[in-house]
Order: C-alpha cells, then sequence, then structure tokens
C-alpha cells in the first residue's frame, strides 16, 4: 500500500514538473513573439488578436501553428508586414515551419535563427532583406526547404549547406562568387534555383553528383566555362535551364540520354559546336521524354547525326534561332510529330523545305525567316492545319505566289516578306479571316490592290511594300477597322488617298511613301488619334502643309519630304511634343522657321532642306536638346548663325548651306564633340574659318561661296589685321569662358554649404507643430511651376508645394508614414499643414542621372488616365535621392480589398463594384497600351483605390526611371509577379502587352472568385481550376460567397459569366489567342459578348502541354 502511494506521488510530481516546464516555455515563446510583433509594421492588423490573455495563447493566434502545446509553426504571408525580422524568434525552440513569404520585411536574415535546430522549412521569398545569407544555416540539421528569392541579399553561398536540404531557392537576389564546388553526392537536393543574381565561375562538375536533383536552374547570371559532362549522371534531371550566361564550348551528349529530361533551356550563351542528335531523338531502349528544347541566340554551326533513321521523340517546342546552323533542312525533324512550335529563323539553312514537312500536323508556329531557303514553297504545307504562325521572311522563295496559302485558315501571323514571290494574290488569301498580321513585302507581286484583303477584317498589321502594285488605292480600306499598321510603300499606287482612311481608329503608323499619289490630304486622316508615324515622302501631293496634324498629339514620326506642299510650317507644330523627326524638305514651302519647333523637346532631326523658307535660324531651336540633325539648307535664310547652337550637344549634322546667312560662323560650334556632318557653302559668311572647325572639316566644299571667309582649308589667307582681330576674340572668348567656369564653381561651393546648412535647419526643426511655410506662400504668389528650396528643386506639374514642406509633411520620411515598399522604393504618406495629402516614392540608390531622370519624369507625367495613378511632380537632387508625387489613395488596394472580403464572407463587395473594378483596370492597362506602353507587373497590389472606389492601375514606367543592369534583382520587372505571369514570359524573360493581358486575366479571375494564384498546387492553378468547374457544370463553385445570391435568371449572371469567359480568354496558353485590353473594355462593357473561346482558351479542351 505504502509502495503504490510513493508511485502514486511520484506521478503527481513528474506531472507538475512537466506542466511548469511547458509553461515556462509557453512564457518564452510569447514573449518572444511579442518581441517579434512590436519589431513589425502591421498595416491590415493582422496581428492584433495575439493577446496573451486568449484562452490558448499563443497557439490560438493568428498564423501560430502548435504541437503538443509548443509553437512549431509561424505562417504569416502576404499581409503587407515591413520591419526587421527580431532575433528573439530563435526563441521559439520547437518552430519547425517559418513562412514569412512576399511581406516588406527589410534588414539581415537573423543568424540566430540557427538555434531553431527543428526547423525543416524557411520561406522568406519576395521581401526586402539584404546583407549575407547567415553562413551558421548549415547547423539546421533538419532544414529540407529553404527559399529566400526575391529579396536584395549579397556575398558568396555559402560552402557548407544543411546535408539534409531538398529545396533551396536563392533566386532574384545580388549573390556573387562561385557555386560551391562541394555540393556532392552527400547532398539530397531536388530543386536548385539560383537564377537572376551575379554568380560567375562555372558550373561545378560536383553537381553531377547529385541523384536526386530534378530542376537545377542558373538563369540569367555571370557564368562561363562549358557544361560539365557531369550533368548526364543526374539521373532524376527533368529541367535543365541556364539561358542568359556566357557558358561555351559544346553541350555534352550524355544530357540527351536523361530519361526524365522534359525541359533544357540554354539560350542566350556562347554554345557552339554540334547540336547533339540525342537531344532531338532518342534511339535507346528508355522512352523519350525532352518535350521543350531552347538553344537559341548561341553560336551552333551543325546538328549532330542520330545513330539511327528511326526517330522517337515527344518534343513540342524547339528553337534554335539565331545560331550559324547550315545546310539543309534536318530531314530527321519531319519525323517529329509532337512538335507545336518549331524555330530556325536567322541562321544559315539553304535548299528546299521538304515535303515531309506535312508530317509535323500538330505545329502552331513555324519560323523559318532570315535563313537561305529556296525554290518553290510545297504545296503540302497546307496539311500543317493548325498552324497560327508561319514565318517564311528573308528567304529565296521563287514563283508565283502560292494560293494554298488560303487553305490555312487558322493563321494568324502571316509573313512572306523579302523572297522572290511573283503574280498576283489569289483569290483564296480571302479565306484567312481570322489573320492578323500580313507581311507580303519586297517580293514581285504585281495587279491593283487585292479585294480578297478586304475580307480579313481581324487584320492590325499589312504590309504590302517592295512590290508592284498599282492602281488606286480601294475606298474599302476603311472596312479594316482594327488596322494599327498599314505599309504600303515603294509600289505604284496612284490617285488620292480615300476618306474612308479617317475611319481607321486604331492607326498608329501609316506608310505611304514612295508611290504616283496626288491631291491634297483628306481632313479625315488628321482625326485618327492614335497616329504616331505619317510617312508620306516621294509622292506628288500639293495643297498647304495641314495645320490639323497638330492635333495628333501622339505624333513620333512625320515625313511628307519630296512632294509639293506649298504655305507655311505651321506654328502649331510647336505643340507636337512626341514629334521625334520632322522631314519637310524638297518642297516648296514659305515663310519662316517657326520658333515654336523649339518647344518639340522630343525632336532629333529637323530636314527642312530644299524649300522656299526665309527670315532668321531660329535661337529657340537651340532648346532642342536631343536634336541631332538639323538641315535648313537649300532656302532663303538670312541672318547670323546663332551661337546657342552650341547647346545642341548630341548634334551630329548641321547644314546650312545655300542660304544668305551673313556674319561670322560661331566659334563655340567646335564645343559639340559629336559634329560629323557640316556644311555652310553658298552664303555671305565672313572671317575667319574657326581653327578648331576648319581642322576637323578640312573640306573646301563644305566652306565655299563666302566671298568674305578667309583661312583653312579655303586657300584664302586672313589678312593680319583681321588676324589680330581674331586672336583677341579669340583671347576674349577664353577669358569670358575661364570666368564662367570660375563663376560655376564658386556657385557649386555656394550650393554645397547652403544645402548642409539647409538640412541641419529641417532635421532640427522636424519636431512638434509648425506655423505654414513662408516658402509654400511665396511659391503660390510666384506662380511658378518649380518651387525651390536652396536650389533643390521640388517640380510640380500643377500643385505649389515646397520640398521643406514635403519633409514636414513625410515627418522626414519616417517609418510610420510608410505605405508600401517594393523594388521601385518607398512609398511615404504626406500630409501637408492645409489638410492636402500625397504619396511620395522614393526611388531606390542607382537612379538616372539628372537630365535623364528628368526627361522620363516629365514624360511619366503626361501619361493621364482616370483608371491610371497619375504623377503629379518629382524631385532630384543628388544623385541618390529621386522622388515622385501621387495622388494619395486613402482606400488601398485590391488584394487588401479581396482579403477583407474573405473574412466578411464577400458582402463588402457586390456585384456591381466588382465589375467597376474590373472595367477601370481594363481601361487604364487598355490607356497603356494604345500609349505603346506594358505594364509588365499586373496584380492586384498594382491596383490602387481612391476615395471614391475608384481603380487606379499603378507602378507603370517605373523602370525607366532607375538604371538596371542584366544582373539586377528584380521579382516583378522583368517577367511579373508569382502566380500572375504568363507562361511565355516564364520562358523568354520579356514582357509583352499579350503577357499584360494573361495577368489581367488571372486577376480577373481572382476578383470574380475569390481564389488566389499562390493557394493553387503545381499540377493546378486558378485557370485550370475555373476550366474544371466549368467542365463538371459547377458554376456555382466559382462563385465568391459575396456572389452566392446572383439570380440565374438575371442580367449580373450573365454579366459573370461573360466575366468568367473573358478571363479564360485573356490567359490563353497561346499569347496570339488573347484578345487585347481594347477588346477586353469592349466586352466588359457588355457591349458583346464576344468570340468564341479559341481552343487553346477552351475549358472543354486539354491544357497546352508546353
Amino acid at each position: 500500500m505504502a509502495a503504490t502511494a510513493i508511485v502514486f506521488l511520484l506521478l503527481i510530481c513528474t506531472h507538475l514538473l512537466s506542466s511548469a516546464e511547458l509553461n515556462a516555455g509557453t512564457q518564452v515563446e510569447i514573449q518572444a513573439l511579442n518581441a517579434f510583433k512590436l519589431s513589425l509594421h502591421d498595416p491590415l492588423g493582422a496581428l492584433s488578436g495575439w493577446e496573451p490573455s486568449t484562452p490558448s495563447a499563443p497557439c490560438d493566434w493568428r498564423g501560430v501553428a502548435c504541437y503538443n502545446g509548443r509553437v512549431s509553426e509561424l505562417r504569416l504571408p502576404r499581409l503587407h508586414l515591413s520591419g526587421a525580422l527580431s532575433p528573439q524568434v530563435a526563441n521559439l525552440r520547437m518552430l519547425r515551419k517559418l513562412s514569412l513569404h512576399s511581406n516588406s520585411l527589410n534588414g539581415t536574415i537573423p543568424s540566430s535563427l540557427s538555434k531553431c535546430t527543428l526547423l525543416n522549412s524557411i520561406f522568406l521569398q519576395y521581401n526586402s532583406f539584404s546583407g549575407a545569407l547567415p553562413s551558421v544555416i548549415l547547423n539546421l540539421t533538419n532544414l529540407l526547404v529553404l527559399n529566400v528569392a526575391g529579396n536584395y541579399l549579397s556575398g558568396e553561398i555559402p560552402g557548407d549547406l544543411p546535408k539534409n536540404l531538398r529545396f533551396i531557392d536563392l533566386s532574384s537576389n545580388a549573390f556573387s562568387g562561385d557555386i560551391p564546388n562541394n555540393i556532392s553526392s552527400g547532398y539530397q537536393l531536388q530543386l536548385i534555383n539560383l537564377s537572376y543574381n551575379r554568380i560567375s565561375g562555372e558550373i561545378p562538375a560536383s553537381l553531377g553528383q547529385l541523384q536526386n536533383l530534378q530542376y537545377l536552374w542558373l538563369d540569367y547570371n555571370n557564368l562561363q566555362g562549358t557544361l560539365p559532362s557531369a550533368l548526364a549522371n543526374c539521373s532524376s534531371l527533368v529541367h535543365l535551364s541556364a539561358e542568359g550566361n556566357a557558358i561555351g564550348g559544346v553541350v555534352p551528349a550524355g544530357i540527351g540520354s536523361l530519361s526524365n529530361l522534359q525541359v533544357v533551356t540554354l539560350s542566350r550563351n556562347n554554345l557552339s559546336g554540334s547540336v547533339p542528335g540525342s537531344l532531338f531523338c532518342n534511339v535507346s531502349d528508355s522512352p523519350p521524354s525532352i518535350r521543350i528544347l531552347q538553344l537559341g541566340f548561341n553560336v551552333f554551326t551543325d546538328i549532330g547525326s542520330l545513330e539511327s533513321d528511326v526517330c522517337f521523340s515527344v518534343l513540342q517546342i524547339l528553337d534554335l534561332q539565331q545560331n550559324r546552323i547550315a545546310g539543309k533542312f534536318p530531314p530527321f525533324l519531319t519525323n517529329v510529330s509532337t512538335l507545336t512550335k518549331l524555330d530556325i529563323s536567322g541562321n544559315l539553312f539553304s535548299g528546299s523545305i521538304p515535303n515531309e514537312i506535312q508530317n509535323l500536323w500538330r505545329l502552331e508556329e513555324l519560323n523559318m525567316a532570315n535563313n537561305s531557303f529556296s525554290d518553290l514553297v510545297p504545296v503540302d504545307i497546307k496539311k500543317c492545319s493548325n498552324l497560327q504562325v508561319l514565318d517564311l521572311e528573308g528567304n529565296l522563295f521563287t514563283g508565283d505566289f502560292p494560293g494554298f496559302f488560303g487553305e490555312l485558315k487558322s493563321l494568324k501571323f502571316l509573313s512572306l516578306g523579302g523572297n522572290n514571290f511573283s503574280s498576283s494574290i489569289p483569290l483564296s488569301f480571302g479565306n484567312l479571316t481570322m489573320l492578323e498580321s500580313l507581311n507580303l513585302g519586297g517580293n514581285h507581286l504585281i495587279g491593283v490592290f487585292p479585294d480578297e484583303l478586304m475580307l480579313l477584317r481581324n487584320l492590325s498589321s499589312l504590309d504590302l511594300s517592295g512590290n508592284k502594285f498599282s492602281g488606286p488605292i480601294p475606298v474599302s480600306i476603311g472596312n479594316l477597322k482594327q488596322l494599327a499598321v498599314l505599309n504600303l510603300s515603294n509600289n505604284g499606287f496612284s490617285g488620292t488617298i480615300p476618306a474612308s482612311f479617317g475611319g481607321l481608329f486604331k492607326l498608329t503608323i501609316l506608310d505611304l511613301s514612295k508611290q504616283n499619289l496626288s491631291g491634297e490630304l483628306p481632313s479625315d486622316l488628321l482625326g485618327l488619334p492614335n497616329l504616331k508615324v505619317i510617312a508620306l515622302q516621294e509622292n506628288m501631293f500639293l495643297g498647304v502643309v495641314p495645320e490639323g496634324l497638330s492635333s495628333l498629339i501622339g505624333l513620333e514620326y512625320l515625313n511628307l519630304s519630296f512632294n509639293s506642299f506649298s504655305g507655311r510650317i505651321p506654328s502649331t507644330f510647336g505643340a507636337l511634343k512626341s514629334l521625334v523627326v520632322l522631314s519637310l524638305s524638297n518642297n516648296h514651302i514659305s515663310g519662316s522657321v517657326p520658333p515654336e519647333l523649339g518647344n518639340c523637346s522630343a525632336l532629333e532631326v529637323i530636314d527642312l532642306r530644299s524649300n522656299s523658307l526665309s527670315g532668321q535660324v531660329p535661337v529657340s531651336l537651340s532648346y532642342v536638346s536631343h536634336l541631332s540633325v538639323l538641315d535648313l539648307g537649300l532656302n532663303n535664310l538670312t541672318g547670323r548663325i546663332p551661337d546657342e547652337l552650341s547647346n545642341c550637344s548630341s548634334l551630329n549634322s548641321l547644314l546650312l548651306d545655300s542660304n544668305n546667312l551673313t556674319g561670322q560662323i560661331p566659334a563655340n560650334l567646335t564645343l559639340i564633340s559629336s559634329l560629323v556632318n557640316f556644311n555652310v557653302s553658298n552664303n555671305n559668311l565672313e572671317g575667319e574659318i574657326p581653327v578648331m572647325l576648319s581642322s576637323r572639316f578640312n573640306n573646301q566644299s563644305l566652306f565655299l561661296g563666302n566671298e568674305e571667309l578667309c583661312g583653312k582649308p579655303l586657300d584664302r589667307k586672313c589678312e593680319e589685321g583681321g588676324m589680330g582681330n581674331k586672336k583677341n576674340k579669340l583671347i576674349l572668348f577664353i577669358a569670358v569662358a575661364a570666368s564662367g567656369i570660375l563663376l560655376m564653381v564658386s556657385c557649386c561651393c555656394f550650393y554645397v554649404y547652403s544645402f548642409l546648412r539647409w538640412r541641419e535647419k529641417v532635421k532640427s526643426g522636424a519636431a512638434g507643430e509648425k506655423k505654414h511655410s513662408p516658402a509654400r506662400a511665396s511659391s503660390k504668389s510666384s506662380g511658378g511651376r518649380r518651387s525651390s528650396e536652396n536650389g533643390m528643386k521640388l517640380i510640380m506639374f500643377n500643385d505649389k508645394i515646397t520640398l521643406a514642406e514635403t519633409i514636414e509633411a513625410t515627418r522626414q520620411f519616417d517609418e510610420e508614414n510608410v505605405l508600401s515598399r517594393t523594388r521601385h522604393g518607398v512609398v511615404f504618406k504626406a500630409c501637408y499643414n492645409d489638410g492636402t495629402v500625397l504619396a511620395i516614392r522614393r526611388l531606390p540608390n542607382g537612379s538616372l542621372a539628372e537630365n535623364m531622370f528628368r526627361k522620363e519624369a516629365e514624360s511619366l507625367g503626361r501619361v493621364k488616365h482616370r483608371n491610371l495613378t497619375v504623377l503629379r511632380g518629382y524631385y532630384t537632387g543628388s544623385p541618390d535621392v529621386r522622388l515622385l508625387v501621387y495622388d494619395y489613395m486613402p482606400n488601398g488596394n485590391l488584394a487588401t480589398l479581396l482579403q477583407e472580403a474573405s473574412h466578411q464572407d464577400g458582402h463588402v463587395l457586390n456585384w456591381p463594384m466588382r465589375h467597376l473594378i474590373a472595367l477601370g483596370i481594363a481601361r487604364g492597362l487598355a490607356f497603356l497600351h494604345a500609349a505603346s506602353m506594358v505594364h509588365g507587373d499586373v496584380k492586384p497590389q498594382n491596383v490602387l483605390f481612391d476615395a471614391d472606389f475608384e481603380a487606379h492601375l499603378s507602378d507603370f514606367g517605373l523602370d525607366k526611371l532607375t538604371v538596371a543592369t542584366a544582373t539586377e534583382p528584380s521579382t516583378s520587372t522583368s517577367v511579373g509577379t508569382l502566380g500572375y505571369v504568363s507562361p511565355e514570359s516564364t520562358l523568354t524573360g520579356e514582357v509583352t502587352k499579350e503577357s499584360d493581358v494573361y495577368s489581367f486575366g488571372i486577376v480577373l479571375l481572382e476578383l470574380l472568385t475569390g481564389k488566389r494564384p499562390v493557394m493553387f498546387t503545381q499540377d493546378e492553378d486558378i485557370v485550370k481550376w475555373v476550366k474544371r468547374q466549368l467542365q463538371r457544370g459547377q458554376i456555382s463553385e466559382l462563385l465568391e460567397p459575396g456572389l452566392l445570391e446572383l439570380d440565374p435568371e438575371s442580367s449580373e449572371w450573365e454579366e459573370f459569366l461573360l466575366g468568367i469567359k473573358v478571363g479564360l480568354l485573356c490567359t490563353a496558353p497561346v499569347p496570339l489567342d488573347r484578345p487585347t485590353m481594347a477588346d477586353i473594355v469592349f466586352m466588359l462593357e457588355g457591349c458583346r459578348v464576344g468570340p468564341d473561346i479559341p481552343s487553346s482558351a477552351d475549358p472543354t479542351t486539354h491544357h497546352s502541354p508546353a
């Protein structure tokens, strides 16, 4: 009995001791988590419920998971948390998973994490961590996953990594040095991603000992050397990618024998020799595996031979573009019937296309451009009925224009330019109703403008240049409403420009040059708002130069030379701020050169040669800082050559010959270092030719015809008196220049001294309440758009605020005023004394030089739309300080709104609100695309809401304001953001309008369904999930909780289904299948249901294998 009691007492004591130990551990963890919370800025209040008084603290806190009463997981991704990661996290000794990815955490990764010895997963990707990766990470012997992608980490990769590590992702950082060569057989690694860093050296052969390695991604680093043949030992390898490096040598043939390898991407390197045939065909007993092979932009010269005539392959995408591969079309490729995309453009292939090309019936894209293929195009190519892209441009094909092309009814892009086709365009071309781009330029085609082309209502680009077409341009061309590019140059078309051109509202490029066109320009042509290029040179047009051209505010290129235009140059041309080239030469234009042209800040070429212009050369032309060509020769200009032209530091050609100019040649023209073409012959100039100018242009013909000119290279010597006067003037010029330099140095010293004193004053006066700034009152009274503080300019386009007020409004850029952090800098909330609230973006270090920054900011400030965040002003001071001023958006972003909606069962976002948000985003993006701008990172975080909850698309155009390098860390600008990036951008590393459309489609599906793209597994994304629900007829599963009340009989239900359909159209795997943003706006406005879902977007078909 006594023994039983003793045992019972021992059990009680043990339980009490365990409870005490557990309570003590819990208190330590609560303290650690509170320290973690206090170190962060939590704009969403995600951690507001972290109170020690909760029943099961901390296990019932948001983002905290426990095992046996101890914290085992800390999961707080995508909550906009910012600040440093507290070292106290290391006191969570039972922690197994740490997931804080997709926030704005900064500072270094604490080395104290090594104390959490049970950690098996670390997810810190897509934050702003900097510094080195702690070497003590090797102490985490249980670590399986380490993901720190998309930060600003630097230094070398630690040589010793945990042996049990399975997945390591260090991509999109600034790591340098070599890849550790001790990563070998002792490791269990399955994925290594080191892409987009600054890693140099060679790929270590020791990686070939990683038998479990499935994914090896090394894209866009500075790797050199060769591909180690030992990689052929990685028997589990599925995806090998080392694009965008400087790797040379040959591709080891053994890589092709890896039975699990599916994707090989080695484009943009220096690889040479033969492409191993084993990469194309598998002749071994194991089944073929490689599906995607991308070897473009290398220096391969040959394709290796095969051991057998039989080719077993599952290859779907083959990219060999821009190499040096010669010979005939590889015959074995015609047996690879699984190919959907074949690109061998930009090589040295010759001979004819084999008839067996018909075997590639699955082909959707065939690009053989810029080779030396010849003879006839085989008629059997028409059996490749799935072709959507066919590019045979720049070859030596001959014969009558093939009529069988008209049977390829799925074609959307057809380029046959730069060949030797003859005859006329066949009637069958009218069957290509899906065609969007047609290039037949540079052939020998004849006849009148083909009526068949008028049936191609989807055409957006038409090029018939460099042929022998004749007759009038038909009025029916106005029916091609989608035309954006029209090039009919260098033909024999005659008559006038039809007035129906006025209906081509999408037209951006119009080239009708080198024809026999005549008459006046139709006024309808001047109402096309998107025109950027007008090329009408070498025709017989007449009449005055239309003043209406000045209404085309986006015009960049205007060439009316070699016609019979008369009258004056409209002074309103000065409003063409985007104009880069103005060529009106060889006409009958009179009057003066408009001084207003000095307002065209983008002008690079002014060619007014051979007219009847009079008056003086306007001094205002010296304001055009980017001017490279100024040709005013063969006119009747008088007066002096302006000294101020020396301010045009980019001037390459200055041609003023055959006028009536007087005075001396300005000596300071020698300061234009870029000047290579100069001619002032046949004027009335006098005095000595500046010595430096004559030594650079030692050609008499450039100065002849000026009786009073003397000095070299002319044979006339200057008189002594004249020489003395010139020397005196030269001495005076040098003295003035030296005085100017001295004055500039003095001003710089005063500027630096004043700035330092000003900064001390601002810092000392920042605390407490301040009275309204007198600088602001002064600024208001002045009415100027530039306000300054000791020379530091804050430039506002409309409002009048000062830099001092801005520093005060942001509380000296205090952390508490931070709204967001991105790779484009930090955004602060600025509250001014008069109640104005603005958003100030401070760009990261490494921005553009001041002049270039100013130009880009001024250009960005002109991009205005109700659904875009509009730039209100900017600041440029020292090289490391650049500010952008925007309107403050008080209602946050779409990501936050969707998250709040999910927490409130979605009732905060009803259908009309979601519809308006989608329409607003679409309108803003369509406006950018119409302005030839690509956003590159469309996602909910970049959709902001004003006080009226109207959507504004943000973060566009910012890449041009910072200096980027090929290895600069980037998580969003090169290919977009994880979950929203298009498939082709993932492969190519490039963003396009089509990839923007894809990202918009993902955002639209997320907005409609409430499902986030990152919620899905690797095998299923949001697009596949939506298609699966549609296939099963479970449409109600697509509805966000806030939309469950939609009546299936209502118009709102139809609008919702239309939105889903638009989302699927946008996310079609093939870029050419996606609609334009203008079409999307049209569909979302409810004007039409839209076209049938194309094959690649059809939810009832299998997804693209690529």
